[in-house]
This record gives C-alpha cells, sequence and structure tokens, in this order.
C-alpha cells in the first residue's frame, strides 16, 4: 500500500432511532404539503477526468475524495484532481466485479473506510485515521471481511447512516439466480444490508438494536435482507429515509426504500422475487418489501444504479426528489417523492454515459460518475 501526505494534490455489467423519529415525521409532513413537481431543468458540468472512477465521498473540509476502481483515491480540487492520496492497487484486482469499491467518512471525518476486494476476491472494509485532511497510514486496520464465492454481485457500498453507524451492502455472492439461496438466508452476511459500529469494539461492535442480534440462526450485523446486489444505496440528508438501488436478474431493476423510523430488518424479496415479479415461480414471502419503484429491461437499461435525495440549492426544482441512472442507459432521472411513495418518474433529459455511481457534496449537490473516466456536476440548465 502506498499513500501520499498531500491531499492537494465495474465494471464489466453491473448484473450487476425517538428523536430522530420526530425528526423524520416532521420533514416527511413537510414534504408531504410540497407540489407534486415537474421535470427539472439540468445539465451536466465537466469537472475531472479520472482512470474508472467507481465511487465518492466528501471529506475533511468538503472536499470530494474519489475513489478508482483499480485502487487508487485522489481528491477533487478547484484544478481537478490531485495526485492518489491512497493507492492500494497491489492489493486487489479489477476481474469481474472486483476492486476498490466503495469509500466513506465517519460523520467527523476523522476516519475513511475503504469497501474492496482483496487479492483473493474476499470483501475487505478497512479504516484509516485522518488528521488534518491527511490518511495516517501506520492506523490502518481491517474492520470486516466477507469471502465471496463468485467475482459478480459483491456489492461494496458504504456509507454513515444518520445514526452514526456503518452500513455496508453486499451483493448475494454472484453467478446468476442466487444458487446458493443468500438472499433468503438470515445465516449469512451475503445479499444484505449490514449495519456495524466500527469504532465500539475490536474489530467492531454490533448495535444493540440491530433487528437480528436475539435469533441465534441470524447473523447481528444484518439490517435488512432480500437484495441481489445492491450495489448503490443513500441515506437522505433531511429525513434519513433509506434508498436502494438493487440491481435485477433479467427483467427488472428496482429501488427499495426503508422510513428513517425503520427497526429495519427489511425482505426486499431476493431470490423468491425480481422487483413485484415472482422469480422462477418463487413465491412473494409474507414479509416482503416491494420496491418503490421498479422498471423493465425492454430499453436500453440493464442495471440501476441508485443515487440520492437531491437537497442542495442550485436547482430548487429537483430538491426532495430522488436522482438516479442506469449503468447502460445512462439517462439520469428522477423519482418525485410524498410520503414514501412515488408521484412521478422525470426523465432529466441529459445523459451521463456509464454512469457508476452518484456523490454527494456536503452542501447537498450531486456529482455523477462514469466509469470511462468523466466526473460531472449537475446544475440548473
Amino acid at each position: 500500500m502506498n499513500v501520499r501526505t498531500r491531499s492537494s494534490a465495474l465494471l464489466c455489467t453491473l448484473g450487476l432511532v425517538t428523536s430522530l423519529a420526530l425528526a423524520t415525521a416532521s420533514a416527511e409532513d413537510a414534504d408531504a404539503r410540497q407540489p407534486v413537481t415537474k421535470a427539472a431543468k439540468i445539465s451536466l458540468t465537466h469537472v475531472a477526468t479520472a482512470r474508472n472512477p467507481i465511487a465518492g465521498a466528501a471529506g475533511p473540509g468538503g472536499a470530494i475524495w474519489i475513489a478508482e476502481r483499480a485502487g487508487t483515491v485522489r481528491v477533487l480540487g478547484p484544478r481537478g484532481l490531485g495526485e492518489p492520496v491512497l493507492d492500494i492497487s497491489a492489493e486487489t484486482t479489477t476481474d469481474g466485479e472486483r476492486g476498490l469499491l466503495g469509500i466513506a467518512f465517519d460523520p467527523a471525518r476523522t476516519h475513511l473506510y475503504i469497501s474492496y476486494t482483496n487479492l483473493e476476491g474476499t470483501s475487505t472494509i478497512d479504516e484509516f485515521a485522518v488528521r488534518k485532511g491527511r490518511i495516517r497510514p501506520e492506523t490502518r486496520r481491517t474492520v470486516l471481511t466477507q469471502t465471496q464465492p463468485y467475482a459478480n454481485h459483491n456489492g461494496g457500498d458504504i456509507k454513515f447512516g444518520p445514526d452514526g453507524y456503518l452500513y455496508i451492502a453486499f451483493g448475494d455472492g454472484g453467478a446468476g439466480g442466487d444458487p446458493h439461496g443468500n438472499g433468503q438466508n438470515l445465516d449469512t452476511l451475503l445479499g444484505k444490508l449490514l449495519r456495524i459500529d466500527p469504532r465500539g469494539g475490536t474489530p467492531y461492535a454490533i448495535p444493540s438494536d440491530n433487528p437480528f442480534v436475539d435469533d441465534p440462526n441470524a447473523k447481528d450485523e444484518i439490517w435488512a435482507y432480500g437484495l441481489r446486489n445492491p450495489w448503490r444505496f443513500s441515506f437522505d440528508a433531511r429525513t434519513g429515509d433509506l434508498l436502494i438501488g438493487d440491481v435485477g436478474q433479467n427483467d427488472w431493476e428496482e429501488i427499495d426504500r426503508a422510513p428513517a423510523r425503520s427497526k429495519g430488518g427489511e425482505n426486499y424479496g431476493w431470490s423468491q422475487m425480481e422487483g413485484t415479479h415472482p422469480f422462477r415461480g418463487g413465491t412473494e414471502p409474507a414479509n416482503h418489501v416491494r420496491p418503490i419503484h421498479e422498471y423493465a429491461r425492454t430499453g436500453l437499461g440493464c442495471a440501476v444504479t441508485g443515487g440520492f435525495v437531491y437537497r442542495g440549492s442550485a436547482i430548487p426544482a429537483l430538491r426532495g426528489q430522488y436522482v438516479f441512472s442506469d449503468y447502460c442507459d445512462g439517462t439520469i432521472r428522477s423519482l418525485a417523492l410524498r410520503n414514501g411513495k412515488v408521484t412521478g418518474v422525470n426523465d432529466l433529459v441529459v445523459n451521463g454515459g456509464e454512469v457508476i455511481s452518484f456523490v454527494e457534496g456536503r452542501a447537498g449537490e450531486l456529482y455523477v460518475l462514469a466509469l470511462g473516466g468523466a466526473i460531472t456536476r449537475i446544475d440548473a440548465a
């Protein structure tokens, strides 16, 4: 691993808490009073070019840190991307859907977490202390690992929730059709969204209110299950709601949601269901949480790329809408939401290329990452 201390300086096919509750309810009520908005007029402003940009996060001072799939992390400045501040390229590979797949900062921006597959293909979450905007390589430690049976459906996204805990998304393990039944199996971390406290224990602690901590047949880390390849997920910066873009098998792409007041345990259906549709004769689970939006692979789409609910100020007409795209189609779209339900689907009439990820800046503005290299910012047209 190489670390530079100056911050100035996938994929083939992606088949790829009471106060909090009260605050959330208030925010949702406020949103409910807003009229259904028409499609916002946006443009994409090119800000930098990277080598296969894969993920990003707002770091110290609000600077955007960009992860490149081959293993480097660079900081976006006024003159574009600086030299790598982290380089683990000797510790990962880019075969299949592997590589450096996600990065996140804790709420205080004093620790950086990276999500990658190591040379054996094992999903790995590592932590680094960050001081004065610089990574301290000597503080590196591994927080969590998960063996992956195949080179696809690794997931790999990581985010800190409004509760201060780290959420980790893992796909079902790969191949096709979930051959090991991991999506509905609570005795594996595969096909799940996890919730851990990385600073509360060695190597981490399990939050006491995780939904399966008292179930001897389930992994304590699990927050939600029934996911195929939750490539990108996010939390609404205003309400705390969770939204997940889960990549489908052959026919349906879906966006799932859980309100901020959720106590976890949601079953999003895979592999009994693909979206709202039984998968290969599957039976819909009684506790299935249906997606808030799905779309068929009858057009150019092949793999949903989940984004964020826009909470910036540059585009008032877009505020409160969930922005997302598709890796193959590239069109930037948005969902108008009211009380957690979709009231409209908007084509924003711009194309971001092979959209692999979105990044939310500290002020709520959104950036689009295209695997081919382009980093663009969503601006008003």
